[in-house]
């Protein structure tokens, strides 16, 4: 059977690539054809005319195409998960340098604090009646868009006032700092690596620090495609969840790097992906060290479908006026991320099945021993970096929380 997937040249696009190279689809009788794409609009077009029978794909676009919001016509779901985390921020290195400039350069680390240091550059700007600064970020219903708005607002920045956010194709975001028509932007791996490497910006934050263990990409089809194409789903989903394995095993790291670097997929230095899969992204210019869980594939559940997930997407819409809070959004909601599919294709198995489909998202300090079918599975800390907890059962009362509600 023939499947046809849109990806973009992502690190986190690693588990279809895997699938595709390493015999797994084949072993579940599939020729998986990979199509390489530049922007997520693109790959949202083709997966809604059926150009796509499947996608790598931002978690927050099936949610979108559910509420019927995004000009997305055709309902998606997401059957399993891809990749948690990935994602970082970063800014100019002129911006840097004034943000360092605007607090201690030896306390100016983490997301508070760097927030901070932000907070004090733009309320400058402002003083002095200079242009507000300008963001990209991948697309409107992407994970990169909330997290920067997240930590923006968290330091008093307000992002649709204080600064300018806009929407960039992720291979185009360091041509846009190059050429200074951006002053920052959130964007998945391989590109804050590049930019930083190439001397043009620093990463301040990675969403692994914002949020521990966030949700970032999901496999996305039609919910019509899958309801009639059930076996060839439950084969695919067969075959990801082992590249998923295969990929977040550091004994297939160098494999993986040498993989991702081929001119079909991301087309880069193999040292610089590896460096990437193994959690050295620098976070300051001056910093060696190791990120944790910089980028997941497999452990801690990151290829369950959490309602939770898809949940808090939706709260983030409505707190930036891309939705509206209703009993029928929250049921919208819930039925993009399709955790009954999964069960059903790994019941059985080996795969570990979480005792819910939701869970309070933040609420984990430390890894936990969590309820499964197996016994084996292992949550880690999954901690917001300002403390807060999304509950799920109570949307309204997490959104009364913020300043913006």
């Amino acid at each position: 059977m023939k499947v046809r997937a849109g990806f973009l040249p992502l690190v986190d696009a690693a588990p279809l690539v895997v699938a595709a190279r390493q015999g797994f689809a084949k072993a579940e009788g599939l020729d998986l054809e990979l199509v390489r794409e530049a922007s997520w609009a693109t790959v949202r077009d083709k997966l809604t005319i059926g150009h796509f029978d499947c996608a790598h794909l931002l978690a927050p676009i099936p949610v979108a195409s559910q509420l019927g919001i995004g000009n997305l016509k055709a309902k998606m779901i997401a059957p399993i998960a891809l990749s948690l985390n990935g994602n970082a921020i970063s800014v100019s290195k002129a911006l840097h340098d004034k943000m360092l400039a605007a607090s201690d350069p030896e306390k100016a680390k983490g997301p508070a604090a760097m927030g901070a240091a932000l907070a004090k550059v733009v309320a400058q700007r402002q003083a002095d009646g200079e242009a507000p600064l300008t963001f990209g970020m991948v697309y409107p219903y992407s994970a990169h868009n909330y997290e920067l708005r997240y930590w923006l607002a968290a330091a008093g920045i307000h992002p649709d006032r204080d600064v300018s956010l806009i929407v960039i194709p992720p291979p185009f975001v360091v041509d846009y700092l190059r050429e200074g028509l951006i002053d920052g932007f959130c964007v998945g791996a391989p590109w804050n690596t590049i930019a930083q490497a190439e001397n043009l910006a620093r990463i301040v934050v990675s969403k692994a620090e914002i949020w521990k263990m966030g949700p970032e990409k999901v496999l996305g089809v039609r919910e019509s495609w899958a309801e009639e194409n059930s076996d060839v789903l439950g084969a695919l989903l067969r075959a990801l969840e082992k590249s998923a394995r295969w990929a977040d095993d550091d004994v297939n790291t160098e494999a993986l790097a040498s993989l991702l670097a081929e001119p079909a997929f991301l087309d880069l230095d193999e040292t610089l992906i590896g460096r990437i899969l193994r959690g050295k992204i620098g976070v300051r210019p001056d910093d060696e060290t190791t990120v944790p869980d910089y980028l997941v594939f497999h452990r801690s559940a990151a290829n369950f479908p959490w309602k939770s997930h898809a949940l808090w997407f939706y709260a983030q819409m409505v707190r930036w006026g891309q939705a509206d809070l209703s009993d029928s959004g929250i049921h919208a909601a819930t039925e993009a991320f399709r955790p009954d599919i999964f069960r059903r294709v790994f019941a059985g198995t080996d795969v570990p099945l979480p005792a819910t489909n939701a869970k309070v998202e933040g609420g984990l300090p430390e890894p936990l021993a969590a309820g499964s079918t197996t016994g084996t599975l292992v949550l880690q800390g999954d901690g917001f970096f300002d403390q807060r907890v999304f509950d799920p059962d109570d949307i309204a009362g997490y959104l009364a929380g913020f300043a913006e509600a």
